[in-house]
């Protein structure tokens, strides 16, 4: 059977996929071919932030939920091509995603890189696991990167990002990024087939619900955007916005 996490790792370029998730793949794409721009974008973006994160905030600690398969510019990689003594815990409930880390996810000796087996539904779970890599009496980073859609309920979602955030001290930042409504009805009515066709369903969100998320945080600028345009590196014509928003902020 065709698995999300799969049908994404082929739309990045990754090679952890079978030709069901291809072929899965490349129905979405005859509909919307923007999702490889969609995917490869939200990748982009994590890496800028984490990047920021790194060299400018001076963040040391990161705690990824939701991190999917492995494949090129994973937080620890970006963390630690630049700090070497980052330590990053990534988060998923996926056997078959666990099985991908385990032999994938790897560490620099200053650092330290882990894997939790918990659902983004059990925060508290997913705190106290973290807290045998992390030390979260220090600022962390909460990297939440396409995985609050697949929360039906946008209140629900809103109340795990507080109390996650809640268990981090001053300092610690929260990075989301998720699919949106509002900016390319082909990519809405592409994403609510997909949704009726009984794979694990993904809410787009308005941006409204996105920026939420941020509430009683400092969004650094320019805000919560369409990906390309958050920090867009190089002097090339300004990106296009697309179905993909996201922001970075600061718990003060």
């Amino acid at each position: 059977m065709p698995h999300s996490a799969r049908i994404w790792n082929y739309w990045l370029g990754g090679k952890d996929n079978y030709p069901v998730d291809e072929q899965a793949g490349d129905a979405y794409t005859a509909v919307f071919p923007g999702i490889v721009t969609i995917a490869r974008s939200s990748r982009a973006f994590l890496r800028r932030n984490i990047t920021y994160l790194v060299s400018e905030a001076g963040i040391r600690q990161f705690l990824d939920v939701g991190t999917g398969l492995p494949t090129a510019e994973n937080t620890h990689e970006v963390a630690q091509r630049i700090a070497p003594a980052s330590r990053i815990v990534y988060v998923d409930n996926d056997p078959m995603v666990l099985a991908h880390a385990r032999a994938l996810l790897y560490s620099t000796a200053e650092g330290a890189t882990s894997y939790v087996d918990a659902d983004v539904l059990d925060p508290e779970r997913i705190l106290e696991a973290a807290a045998g890599t992390l030390d979260l009496g220090r600022p962390t980073a909460l990297i939440l990167s396409n995985i609050l859609g697949h929360i039906a309920d946008h209140d629900r979602a809103r109340s795990i990002v507080t109390t996650l955030m809640a268990a981090l001290p001053s300092g610690s930042y929260l990075s989301v990024n998720d699919g949106s409504r509002g900016v390319d009805p082909v990519f809405e009515a592409a994403q609510d087939a997909y949704n009726e066709s009984g794979a694990v369903p993904y809410n787009l969100r308005t941006v409204e619900e996105i920026t939420a998320y941020f509430d009683g945080l400092e969004l650094l600028d320019p805000g919560v955007v369409s990906v390309p345009l958050w920090r867009p590196e190089g002097t090339s014509p300004a990106p296009d916005v697309i179905g993909e928003h996201g922001g970075l902020a600061r718990k003060p």
